[in-house]
């Protein structure tokens, strides 16, 4: 379990949602592939089209269980079943970032590239993409120069996950860990995320995904620091 003690708050993202934008039609997709009696294919549909649409929890409780039941086959413990939760989600936070990037406004389209504004995306936009609102909290360790921590209250992806007495240290979170990774990565900010137990009376299903960034990148936001 991840202590918050030695650990101070950030600036949060509390910037609106944005409206949709206008966006040119994608290519056709080749002649060869399959397409249905409108011939529209996926490569027709506007990017913003969907940027609204929310999945039924019943959806996505089925299928977030079917994949912890694949990670969970040949494991040999639960720092393994973890690893493999967040090498599912790595992938998808290499491929939402251009998206979310694509679906703000032009005044904020831009890649973060220093650790703060990369921490205000993920608690900001991302965090409102796949859960529809904003994480609960970005700290700082005043032990740790490389260590940030962000909390969320209530984790969609363990609501409907029944974690046996002999593994309560599991966390499938670990799986969203994963998403934070690749869009870390994905902005050129190499890190590790792991997800971690910090449920309180009030919260007793609190998630803290630590996240330790390597050192050059700590390095490299020093020297920007210093040019100021």
């Amino acid at each position: 379990m991840a202590s918050t003690q030695g650990f101070k708050p950030l600036p949060q993202s509390n910037v609106p949602p944005t409206p949709s934008h206008q966006a040119s039609s994608a290519q056709r997709a080749p002649q060869n592939l399959r397409t249905p009696s409108n011939r529209k294919t996926i490569y027709d549909r506007n990017l913003n089209r969907t940027r609204t649409a929310e999945l039924s929890r019943a959806s996505f409780a089925y299928l977030f269980s079917e994949m912890v039941s694949y990670a969970q086959k040949r494991v040999t413990g639960i720092q393994d079943l973890e690893r493999r939760l967040n090498e599912q989600g790595y992938p998808l936070g290499l491929r939402l970032l251009p998206l979310i990037i694509y679906r703000e406004p032009v005044r904020t389209s831009v890649r973060p590239n220093r650790i703060l504004p990369v921490l205000q995306f993920v608690h900001g936009p991302l965090w409102r993409h796949l859960f529809g609102r904003t994480a609960d909290a970005i700290e700082h360790s005043s032990s740790a120069i490389n260590e940030y921590m962000i909390s969320d209250n209530e984790p969609l992806v363990n609501q409907y996950i029944s974690v046996p007495k002999e593994m309560n240290q599991l966390n499938c979170a670990a799986y969203v860990a994963g998403v934070i990774e690749g869009v870390c990565d994905g902005c050129g900010l190499k890190a590790g995320v792991s997800a971690h137990n910090g449920g309180t009376e009030m919260w007793p299903g609190k998630t803290i995904f630590l996240i330790r960034f390597d050192e050059g990148v700590v390095e490299r936001e020093g020297l920007l620091e210093g040019k100021k």
